[in-house]
């Protein structure tokens, strides 16, 4: 029976959207105070990025596990239980701060792990239920609603600071106490939202809109795919976007700390940033359909680049904020791009195993970042970190420059 793709993809898309901005809020919130609470606890800067590294250590084998999972249980269930260990994490998180152990603490973000590597597979998810020529739209559109992450998580703080002191609590508690409440909400409108089952309705759309390229059936492992130059751009975009915004973002709110900025600052510069992130989503989106993914990737290394550039330049809150800001679009427009340019080239029965393959080097790229990231600043400084970031930079936009070139010449030879 023929089922009614418009209406269902449509609000499956809105759900997706939703569950995103509320736990890009939640891990904003958290991740505003994060590098200085693990200072705190650790007694140590050059451990400050221990908890984020374990984060997305537990995110890689999670995004592999989720995308077998999924295939058996349906997204719907799995991206529900996936946010509600985001709620576990915090549990731990705020015990762990009560109890001053940072071990516990750095335990208790393997759950924000899970968490986030579940709601990162979303933003397939919603490429799934549209037609190819909408994809990028719609995993844009995903990604737009960590704007709601982007302007509410740095305006949890100081709120929720106030509760936690009211409660007998350290100030820097309050983003934590927050977040277990947000990812429960997260978790309902998610498991009540996603119906019908969007595995369903990816069967029907790769029926109604079949490919060439993937028409076969064929079935390729994610070392096969890797084997197609497309398949090692998308990639190759999102994992080192990843990297790169992980190192330097992780150790801004520690770098400005230490040289005289409040809560306040700090909050300015990560609204920016996130908002950077997503706020031009639906502009990226669009861009990747009509542009072309290539050169919506090329473009996102150049604005990484002029990041690493500007942001050592200047102490001053604007100067720190208008980098941060550029270092999360340049990030905007290599994830969207290169995701949308992944969902093109896999079939249907490739999808949920190969995607979660991508998500789990992303996590271990982001992983090697926090974790290098803590280690570069205790010892060289915040210039260096900018520095390696440039240099990673790099890679995707030789080897996409190198791509779209042979892509474009292959097209106008069939012309």
């Amino acid at each position: 029976m023929k089922i009614d793709l418009k209406q269902p993809s449509m609000r499956i898309t809105a759900t997706l959207f939703a569950g995103q901005s509320f736990t890009s809020a939640a891990i904003i919130a958290i991740g505003t105070v994060l590098t200085i609470v693990a200072t705190q606890l650790s007694g140590d800067p050059a451990k400050a990025g221990l908890p984020t590294a374990f984060a997305s250590l537990a995110a890689a084998p999670a995004s592999f596990v989720w995308g077998i999972l999924w295939d058996r249980i349906g997204r719907r269930k799995g991206l529900a239980i996936g946010v509600l260990f985001g709620a576990v994490g915090m549990v731990v998180a705020i015990i762990a701060f009560q109890i001053q152990s940072f071990v516990l603490f750095v335990f208790a973000y393997i759950g924000i792990g899970f968490s986030r590597s579940a709601m990162l597979l979303g933003r397939f998810i919603a490429a799934e239920v549209n037609p190819p020529n909408k994809r990028g739209q719609a995993i844009s559109y995903v990604v737009f609603g960590g704007t709601v992450g982007a302007v509410l998580g740095p305006l949890l703080v100081s709120p929720s600071a106030k509760i936690a002191i009211k409660l007998g609590m350290d100030e820097l508690a309050g983003p934590f106490l927050i977040a277990i409440f947000i990812f429960l909400i997260a978790a309902i409108i998610i498991y009540f939202g996603l119906n019908p089952e969007p595995k369903t309705i990816g069967e029907q759309i790769d029926l109604e809109y079949p490919e060439e390229e993937i028409a076969s059936g064929k079935v390729r492992t994610f070392p096969e795919l890797l084997k197609n130059p497309g398949v090692i751009v998308a990639v190759t975009s999102m994992i080192i976007g990843q990297a790169v915004m992980t190192l330097v973002m992780g150790m801004t709110a520690l770098f400005m700390r230490d040289n005289g900025h409040n809560l306040a600052d700090i909050s300015i510069v990560f609204s920016a940033h996130t908002l950077g992130m997503f706020a031009f989503s639906v502009l990226t989106g669009n861009l990747a359909d009509r542009w072309g993914r290539p050169q919506v990737i090329i473009t996102g290394s150049m604005i990484l680049l002029a990041s690493f550039v500007l942001a050592p330049l200047s102490l001053t809150t604007s100067m720190i904020a208008l980098a941060l800001f550029l270092l999360g679009l340049g990030w905007n427009f290599c994830f969207v791009a290169g995701s949308a340019l992944l969902a093109d080239i896999l079939n249907h029965a490739e999808r949920s195993k190969s995607q979660g393959a991508n998500d789990l080097l992303i996590a271990l790229s982001a992983a090697g970042a926090s974790f290098g990231g803590g280690v570069v600043y205790a010892n060289y400084g915040f210039p260096s970190l900018n520095g390696i970031g440039a240099f990673l930079t790099l890679i995707p936009l030789i080897l996409t420059l190198w791509w779209s070139l042979v892509y474009q010449k292959r097209i106008k030879n069939r012309i």
